[in-house]
């Protein structure tokens, strides 16, 4: 079996200074990557998680260097870009990883709380990954994977400031690999499942055992390589199950003629077939788009 390599490629991991962005981190770098190590750290150890996963890849004979910049602004997110080019001369793979809960039912959730997390998950993929872009394109190459959270796609009690914000991240993926299609970046997305500091308490200890971070590694190791051809996937994962997750549409009904008025009444009459998943495709191929006779196009 032909191993994957990143020989001479640049990885960026958010989020990597613990749970799975240290595992991604660490793979990327017993494979040859130079991988920038970001993580903000907890307020008792500022940064000296991120330094104690270089010292374990400098360790094993690797390359990599610390950032400590958070993704929330957008100077932390040229910072970590920065990182990157200053020490290693470009950036070909970006795993945004970085995250945060600030759980709370949707009617006690305070403004701070439902702010923190979209400023981290949310606009923290957007302000670390646009200039990340930029040097992608400068090079003509480039690997990108977001996280987005089976909160989002199916909810959770308590996450909706969370779920939000993943979902988020799955818009941004989906218009950004439209505008980077001809750039020879890939962009995909992740939702893993693991036992992690962020989950802690989460799950029974029958379940943690199972769930380790380092089972969903495999799948983002592959989907950051050269081999990886795919672009604009969501990958459900957890325990060693892997699974494309996509937002699909049924067949439907067609009311009126497109010029006469439509009724409720009518709505109320077909909304058994409107509803009905069955024979659903994904959405890149249902006639949404296409009912006016020609693809929807950006300016």
């Amino acid at each position: 079996m032909e191993k994957i390599r990143f020989d001479n490629r640049v990885a960026i991991v958010t989020g990597a200074g613990e749970g799975i962005g240290k595992e991604y981190a660490m793979d990327l770098a017993k494979r040859g990557a130079m991988v920038v190590v970001n993580d903000i750290g907890t307020h008792q150890n500022k940064g000296k998680t991120a330094d104690l996963v270089v010292q374990s890849i400098k360790e094993l004979g690797g390359q990599a260097v610390a950032n400590y910049d958070s993704v929330a602004t957008m100077a932390g997110g040229r910072n970590i870009v920065d990182t990157a080019v200053d020490h290693f001369g470009k950036v070909d793979i970006l795993v945004c990883n970085a995250g945060i809960l600030r759980d709370r039912t949707f009617m006690k959730m305070t403004e701070q709380e439902w702010d923190d997390v979209i400023s981290v998950h949310l606009k923290g993929t957007f302000c670390v990954t646009q200039p990340a872009v930029k040097k992608m394109k400068e090079n003509g190459y480039g690997r990108i994977v977001f996280t987005a959270s089976s909160s989002g796609m199916y909810g959770n009690f308590g996450q909706s400031n969370y779920g939000a914000a993943k979902m988020g991240v799955v818009g941004i993926m989906n218009t950004l690999k439209l505008e980077t299609s001809r750039l020879n970046i890939k962009i995909n997305t992740v939702a893993p499942n693991a036992d992690t500091g962020m989950t802690k308490g989460v799950f029974s200890d029958e379940v943690t055992k199972r769930i380790k971070p380092e089972f969903n590694t495999p799948i983002v190791t592959y989907l950051c390589s050269e081999e990886n051809q795919e672009s604009g996937s969501v990958f459900t994962m957890s325990a060693g199950w892997f699974a494309r997750s996509a937002m699909v549409s049924g067949n439907g009904a067609c009311i009126g003629d497109a010029s006469r008025p439509i009724y409720a009444e009518e709505v109320r009459d077909q909304f058994e077939q409107i509803k009905s998943l069955e024979g659903a495709k994904p959405y890149e191929h249902c006639g949404l788009i296409y009912a006016l006779g020609q693809p929807l196009t950006g300016r």
